[in-house]
């Protein structure tokens, strides 16, 4: 009898917490490049 590991995971409330945790993490990249890597960039070629 195979032993699924994520077996105890499968409830929908995990799945909404990873997506939340990731749409977090993306969020953070686009601000983070929004407000830093864009005037650097702006700065440097200018």
């Amino acid at each position: 009898m195979p032993i699924d590991a994520f077996e105890k995971y499968d409830h929908p409330a995990w799945l909404t917490a990873a997506s939340t945790a990731v749409a977090y993490g993306v969020i953070l990249l686009v601000m983070f490049a929004a407000l830093f890597l864009v005037p650097y960039a702006l700065f440097v070629l200018l």
